[in-house]
């Protein structure tokens, strides 16, 4: 079964990714929309120039597509026809619990005739996690607006102690979801075990503004894992 993947470059769209082909699904594409609205609430936005990096360190076709319009209709209007040229009937989605993205995913998908694939929807956050950081993920940290999210994370590899602190901090009275879902931080992955080559973050950018701070890669590129890999761009 071929199918297009929805990826943003955070640890969930990639995990998904990741679990469909281990499930018989053949990735055929990385698809990538970049939405106008900086503030969008359809598409994640960090870091977007970061996934081609991420598919080709995959071995993986990547296409981005650059949405024109602002608000729901027009980005709906713009994911629709980026879908209707997708490669494969099914459409690889990495939503966990956030109904708003993945009720018009589905909308979508089914006017296209396509079928969707999310096979971490409905789980907890907090597994999901877990699952994404014990099959060799490196997720840093680039977004963080929540409460109890202490500036200091920023950047940092999500594992070991650091994910046992995310854990407590979920709990109530805090209560942010423990995988981010809800724009409570936002993740970058720049390496996993089935990547060839992992991204090195040359020259980043911090901003903080309004209780939240963000990591904004300016530079990048991609780093073989031993010398028999050629460096990217090599002959």
């Amino acid at each position: 079964m071929d199918a297009t993947a929805l990826v943003s470059g955070g640890k969930d769209s990639i995990y998904s990714a990741y679990l469909a082909e281990n499930q018989g699904w053949e990735v055929r594409e990385l698809l990538t929309l970049a939405p106008a609205d900086p503030e969008s609430m359809m598409f994640h936005t960090p870091n977007l120039d970061l996934v081609g990096l991420q598919a080709e360190a995959w071995g993986k076709p990547h296409r981005r597509v650059e949405l024109a319009g602002r608000g729901e209709a027009a980005e709906e209007a713009e994911l629709s026809e980026a879908l209707r040229q997708a490669p494969g009937g099914w459409i690889v989605a990495g939503a966990i619990a956030s109904s708003y993205q993945f009720t018009r995913l589905l909308r979508i998908a089914d006017r296209l005739g396509r079928r969707v694939f999310a096979p971490l929807w409905g789980k907890a956050g907090l597994r999901v996690v877990r699952e994404e950081v014990a099959a060799g993920l490196d997720i840093r940290f680039v977004h963080l607006a929540a409460e109890g999210l202490p500036e200091s994370w920023i950047g940092r590899r999500l594992e070991g102690e650091l994910l046992e602190e995310l854990a407590r901090r979920a709990v109530p009275p805090r209560g942010f979801h423990p995988a981010g879902e809800g724009g409570e931080f936002e993740t970058l992955v720049v390496d996993a075990p089935f990547f060839r080559a992992r991204i090195a973050l040359d020259a980043v950018d911090l901003t903080t503004r309004s209780g939240t701070v963000a990591l904004t890669v300016r530079r990048a590129h991609l780093v073989p894992r031993d010398s028999a890999v050629a460096p990217a761009g090599s002959d």
